[in-house]
């Protein structure tokens, strides 16, 4: 028996499956597919709100060093405005750092629900339901191999 993924909810082996609580047996699955629900707009908009959350220190800092050299002020205000903007706008390349992370992580996930669904004699289930898009796929290619060898012998 060959094992072609195993997490803790499934288990794709070359003799059966194991989703969503329920065994099948490879030779049960006549059709094997996959559909997505719509996007998720809180999902997109977080993504919006990171990126703006790593733009604000650079434009606060662009903002200081513009208020400093439009005033009137003595040289040290002028100076101090000019460094701390400076500083601000440094201040961006870690938070940024942390704030990508985050970003790449919620493209992993994705923005949408993904389903796996299979056909048997007893009509149409559904094996697996999830919002992870690289888990989803990971899965997904795993049953597609599983199936390959079952679907040249039929």
């Amino acid at each position: 028996m060959t094992t072609y993924y195993r997490d803790g909810e499934v288990w794709i082996t070359s003799t059966g499956v194991r989703m969503n609580g329920r065994d099948y047996a490879l030779a049960e699955l006549r059709q094997v597919w996959h559909s997505s629900s719509r996007r998720s707009w809180t999902t997109i908009a977080g993504r919006g709100a990171l990126g703006v959350a790593m733009l604000l220190p650079i434009l606060i800092g662009a903002l200081g060093v513009a208020v400093a050299l439009v005033a009137h002020a003595p040289v040290a205000v002028t100076a101090g405005l000019i460094g701390g903007g400076v500083l601000v706008g440094l201040a961006a390349a870690p938070l940024a750092d942390v704030l990508l992370e985050r970003v790449d992580r919620s493209y992993d996930r994705g923005s949408r629900q993904r389903e796996i669904w299979g056909r048997t004699r007893q009509g149409d289930v559904l094996l697996l339901r999830t919002a992870d898009a690289a888990r989803f796929g990971r899965i997904y290619r795993a049953l597609q191999r599983a199936l390959e060898p079952t679907r040249v012998t039929r």
